[in-house]
């Protein structure tokens, strides 16, 4: 078994070559409308990456959970939930309550799927029904007042020389996972876990523990999301992560994560999130409605784990 080195493997040469494809497509359908081939300019392609970030925080961290071969489906509410309760706070401490709610959110859903032996798929939909009503109570069903502070601003809509702070902050959390993938005894047990649970369990792996560590990793990834969009939209909202959690599940499928777990890379999630956003952009200068766009991302999975069933997977 081979980790996940930021190198690029098969899926990552065809998300790759897609993103070209896409942005060729783009361009050419622009000019024929009269317009300019701005999909290839520096700053639509900067505007884009900002806008990723924000998708590549959370498949990011869902794909830590799906190297394991699971799931987690709570991760629309855990965004929105970290995003109200950031906002409501405000000041120094309300991006550190976002990540410790992430992080508890993620404990849970862990120690459930650990521990009681609860199929991921259902627990982690429970944990997102029981967020989404403990909102809801807490808003008493209206939209939050509250305002996203100045350092969610910045770090979702900011510069540094030139750079989207977001852009930045996605990097930094990449560069973060990247190692535990590929240069920790925490990778190599992820993996482990992921091919077998059972075989990694009998070589002496503490396997609860991995899996409660990759859903809290997923649910500090998910906080961190929700507090940048906060940012970005300058007040948190209900439901503000639903868009998000099937566009992220399609970029891990993308960038060649094997949805039963053991393989895949990170660099395949990096460009499968940005090739979702391009896709998504496209679509919405071809003024494609939201359903349309909805089929087109299960379309994508679908065709992405046949192709993963007929080549047998690769790994990262």
């Amino acid at each position: 078994m081979r980790l996940a080195l930021p190198t690029f493997d098969r899926p990552s040469l065809l998300a790759a070559g897609s993103i070209l494809v896409i942005l060729l497509a783009g361009s050419a359908y622009t000019l024929s409308m009269g317009g300019a081939a701005t999909f290839l300019t520096p700053g639509y392609l900067l505007q884009q990456l900002q806008i990723a970030s924000f998708l590549g925080l959370i498949a990011g961290g869902l794909m830590m959970v799906i190297l394991l071969g699971h799931i987690d489906l709570s991760v629309p509410w855990t965004l929105t939930t970290a995003a109200v309760m950031a906002t409501a706070v405000g000041g120094p401490a309300a991006i550190p309550l976002a990540l410790a709610i992430g992080c508890a959110v993620g404990v849970v859903n862990g120690l459930g799927v650990a521990y009681l032996r609860v199929p991921s798929m259902i627990f982690t939909l429970g944990v997102n029904t029981v967020l989404q009503g403990l909102m809801v109570l807490h808003t008493g069903g209206y939209a939050p007042q509250s305002q996203a502070t100045p350092l969610m601003a910045f770090l979702a809509t900011g510069r540094v020389l030139g750079l989207p702070a977001a852009v930045l902050v996605w990097i930094a959390v990449s560069a973060v996972l990247v190692v535990i993938l590929t240069r920790t005894p925490l990778g190599r047990a992820i993996y482990a876990v992921g091919n077998r649970e059972a075989a990694a369990y009998l070589s002496g792996i503490g396997t609860n523990a991995v899996v409660i560590t990759c859903f809290a990793l997923c649910g500090i990834c998910a906080a961190l999301a929700g507090c940048m969009l906060a940012g970005y939209s300058a007040k948190a909202y209900q439901g503000m992560g639903n868009a998000y959690l099937l566009p992220a599940i399609a970029a891990v499928v993308i960038g060649g994560t094997h949805v039963l777990g053991g393989r895949g890379t990170y660099t395949g999630t990096v460009l499968g999130t940005i090739l979702i956003v391009l896709l998504q952009s496209v679509l919405s200068v071809m003024q494609m409605p939201d359903a349309g766009r909805q089929i087109i991302y299960g379309l994508v999975i679908i065709a992405m784990l046949l192709a993963f069933r007929r080549a047998g997977g690769t790994e990262g």
